[in-house]
């Protein structure tokens, strides 16, 4: 079996991580996984990025944090995908199947409504999955998860949340007929219980990883 993160932050241009890229493909490939998706938080979530930087700007500094992991992961047989974490009034989704290219022909692309976000990045093929649904805090306006219609798949496990609440979701998940997927939300080396996936084969891209997720031929790590 291959294991692979999908739910992954790094420093600085995740605010709240304290690693590097570099620092997190080497843990993890000391924790024998096969690779990591980067989900590091896009702008309008807690994001390190300069505000000051044109749209340009802030996409090249969003995509380096992948580019360097990427790197580094070559150097160690390791698998690195591109991904994005995005927040909308505090809830928070994960993004694969988009890239750079995307981004840079849509500089609204952090401003979006839920259902314009959500077309945006299926239209583009890409695959959306909600984050930590039921989480609660002060900066959540609404701490029930998305609309099924627009989402295609739901973390059943986060190792951030409480046993009840990854079984909520796992619960929404299964009647919805969503796919169901595994993560760490890791911040760091050290303050987290590696979780994610694992595949039958290695993945060579991240569409082998999405199209996994949507056929139910993963194995959920927690």
């Amino acid at each position: 079996m291959y294991l692979y993160e999908t739910h992954l932050h790094t420093f600085p241009v995740s605010a709240c991580a304290t690693n590097t890229p570099e620092e997190m493909v080497r843990y993890y490939k000391r924790k024998e996984y096969a690779g990591v998706i980067i989900t590091d938080h896009f702008f309008n979530g807690n994001s390190g990025c300069p505000q000051n930087l044109s749209w340009e700007g802030k996409v090249k500094f969003f995509t380096e944090a992948y580019e360097r992991a990427k790197k580094e992961g070559e150097k160690h047989d390791f698998d690195v995908f591109f991904g994005l974490e995005y927040s909308y009034n505090g809830t928070e989704f994960l993004v694969y199947g988009l890239n750079e290219e995307f981004l840079l022909k849509n500089p609204r692309f952090d401003k979006l409504q839920m259902k314009d976000f959500s077309a945006a990045v299926r239209g583009a093929g890409g695959y959306l999955a909600q984050a930590h649904p039921y989480r609660t805090a002060w900066w959540i306006s609404n701490p029930e998860p998305a609309h099924h219609s627009l989402i295609d798949g739901i973390e059943v496990h986060n190792s951030t949340m409480s046993d009840k609440t990854n079984r909520l979701a796992l619960k929404y998940a299964e009647k919805h007929n969503l796919a169901k997927q595994s993560g760490s939300d890791a911040h760091n080396t050290s303050a987290h219980r590696p979780s994610g996936i694992a595949l039958q084969n290695r993945a060579e891209d991240i569409f082998d990883i999405i199209n996994a997720l949507k056929k139910d031929r993963v194995v959920l790590l927690n």
